[in-house]
């Protein structure tokens, strides 16, 4: 039925039309309702349409802005400047390496990049040290081959892992006649040259000057939860008599805190172990946070979306568990350089997936 202007309009007691006077009430409670929610939950930002809210349907494929991300690589590059790291051009390999470790004459020690090399990947020359499927075993051989002749280190016996994303630690005293599984490795003989490879994770040599005895540490998010870098000064501790005061610890280029998404049940896990680790998240959430506005998705109970996922900064973390176990804050050595954004100079499985190649940290005595 169509409506038409009508004079007989009914009016309320003070003398406004009655349509009006509901879009008045329903305009008053929106803004009580803003108004309680801005009391009670400040941390909710301001109050908008149900399509604006955190709480709708719609799926939020990301947490942080492209301006965010952009802003923590310049930042990250910068810190980066400043960071005692220096990159070597060895018979046309990039190697990167601290100082500190480098002045030690019995010490040898390297990170690869992934410039060069013999491996063929989207037409480009890289080094890859890892053994992939689309690349030949004949091929990382070589390039590995290559990685010890620029480090001086042809004669030591490399020693790698089968990483599996463990605690495990391994004692070498010779090369194994197997493949090892574990994600740790130290020595304090000569000859061995100890390897860790990543292509997002975090590598973390450590030194112990004084007793002569080295570490290699592969440390995912899975290792960092299990604490395996404390584990493995513990091994130095019992194995060499090493005391944490006196190691070196070198950090190597990973996925940074801008880059590395997780799932809030991660969050949840590691603020099981860590009273500290909402520090080394941007945005710390373990998603059984209170929804005080959930009617505003007009989905059923049982069917809410999933929370956002965070961003852990596992450098961060694991550098943490260095201090925490001993090691002086001058005697720790951070790369800033950020795996998934640096793809010109380093490999990342998250942005590559299967067609990643594998970065190699090595330590080892001469």
């Amino acid at each position: 039925m169509e409506l038409t202007e009508s004079p007989k309009v009914p009016v309320c007691e003070h003398g406004e039309k009655e349509s009006k006077v509901k879009e008045n009430c329903v305009e008053d409670r929106g803004s009580i309702v803003a108004r309680l929610i801005q009391t009670h939950y400040p941390s909710l930002g301001a109050f908008g349409q149900a399509a604006d809210s955190d709480y709708t349907g719609r799926l939020v494929a990301s947490t942080k802005t492209v301006a965010d991300k952009r802003s923590a690589r310049k930042s990250s590059a910068r810190a980066g400047d400043k960071s005692i790291w220096t990159e070597c051009n060895l018979r046309g390999i990039r190697i990167l390496q601290v100082p500190a470790l480098t002045k030690l004459p019995w010490l040898i020690h390297g990170f690869s990049t992934k410039p060069g090399g013999v491996s063929i990947q989207n037409a480009e020359k890289v080094f890859n040290l890892g053994f992939t499927e689309w690349d030949t075993k004949e091929n990382v051989l070589e390039n590995r081959r290559r990685f010890q002749s620029a480090l001086g280190a042809s004669d030591l016996k490399l020693v790698s892992l089968k990483q599996i994303h463990s605690d495990v630690i391994h004692l070498f005293d010779t090369t194994p006649a197997e493949t090892c599984q574990g994600d740790a490795s130290a020595t304090n003989c000569p000859g061995l040259l100890l390897g860790v490879q990543t292509a997002d994770c975090v590598p973390i040599l450590l030194v112990d000057p004084k007793k002569r005895a080295v570490a290699a540490v592969h440390a995912g998010w899975r290792g960092t939860l299990a604490r395996i870098v404390v584990k493995a000064i513990g091994k130095m501790q019992m194995q060499f008599k090493s005391k944490p005061a006196d190691l070196l610890a070198a950090i190597g280029p990973s996925i940074g805190g801008c880059c590395y998404e997780v799932g809030t049940e991660v969050a949840t896990q590691f603020l099981s172990q860590f009273p500290e680790a909402p520090q080394w998240f941007d945005d710390f959430r373990t998603g059984d946070e209170p929804n005080p506005i959930q009617w505003l998705n007009m989905m059923p109970p049982g069917h809410q979306p999933p929370p956002k996922n965070v961003f852990l900064d596992l450098r961060k973390a694991n550098r943490a568990q260095l201090v925490g176990a001993g090691l002086r804050a001058v005697n720790i050595f951070v790369s800033d350089l950020c795996t998934a954004c640096r793809r010109d100079l380093l490999f990342s499985y998250r942005k590559e997936g299967a067609q990643s190649g594998g970065l190699m940290s090595v330590i080892g005595i001469r």
